[in-house]
């Protein structure tokens, strides 16, 4: 794919079908044919979203997340800063997209906010070095890894805490061509800012990260890695509205109801 004219790729669907499409500046999108991980070119003319759907801007075969790379994050939680990369999954079965909502499980009395910055690959990873995993990249987007605190404190073990339908959403597109360095991660509830950090402040850097999770297991083009959340998480509640705002990407919103 070339993306000398175009920078963020999103997917909608309009009731039939899902397709993929360019953002614009403006707003508007241009539907687009092709797979973003190998040619994705334009074949409409620039449309407005009205009457469209977002869906998760990519297919992954899997999501994987890491635990407590900030340090004042593990603080607050009362973790000790772990000396490799603390490594865990989100079922596929937990994505939704921009304008979903999140629902809060029966099962819990205290869901988080995790806001995050994503990472979705472009190529199959093996083995790679820091390098390597980098070109490997299609782009970044914006991540909420919603946890069940009680449960993941109950549990030990991060499934069940961070597995609940609903609990993984993404969007609402994949911008491409930005430099991880550059990157920050902002969560705001009903309109107050409750997380902020650049990329710079994770304990592992996303090249490394990359580079060290394709030592464990191959990394598919449209996996999703979650790169790990700053201080501020705080207990979500029905009625909320969390926003995911990752710089140059774009504002993941998402809004929170109870269980039926």
């Amino acid at each position: 794919m070339s993306p000398s004219s175009v920078s963020r790729i999103a997917r909608l669907s309009d009731g039939a079908r899902p397709f993929w499409v360019f953002l614009d500046d403006d707003g508007r999108v241009r539907p687009a044919s092709g797979d973003p991980c190998t040619r994705l070119d334009p074949v409409g003319p620039p449309r407005t979203t009205d009457g469209l759907t977002w869906l998760p801007p990519c297919i992954p075969t899997k999501i994987v997340g890491v635990g407590r790379n900030y340090r004042a994050h593990a603080a607050e939680l009362g973790n000790e800063v772990p000396a490799e990369p603390l490594l865990f999954f989100k079922p596929p079965s937990a994505l939704i997209a921009h304008d979903a909502a999140i629902v809060l499980p029966a099962a819990s009395a205290r869901v988080d906010h995790e806001g995050e910055i994503g990472v979705v690959i472009g190529r199959r990873l093996k083995d790679a070095g820091e390098a390597e995993a980098l070109a490997g990249v299609l782009g970044y987007t914006c991540v909420n890894d919603v946890t069940a605190r009680d449960l993941q404190k109950k549990d030990v073990q991060f499934t069940r805490a961070k597995g609940f339908d609903t609990f993984c959403p993404v969007g609402p597109c994949v911008a491409l061509g930005l430099a991880p360095a550059d990157l920050t991660v902002e969560t705001w509830v009903n309109g107050a800012r409750r997380q902020s950090a650049p990329a710079s402040g994770m304990i592992f850097g996303i090249a490394t990260l990359l580079s060290y999770i394709s030592r464990v297991m191959t990394l598919e083009p449209g996996d999703l890695i979650a790169t790990g959340t700053p201080e501020g998480v705080a207990p979500l509640r029905p009625g909320d509205q969390v926003t995911v705002v990752v710089a140059g990407v774009g504002r993941l919103v998402n809004r929170v109801v109870a269980a039926p």
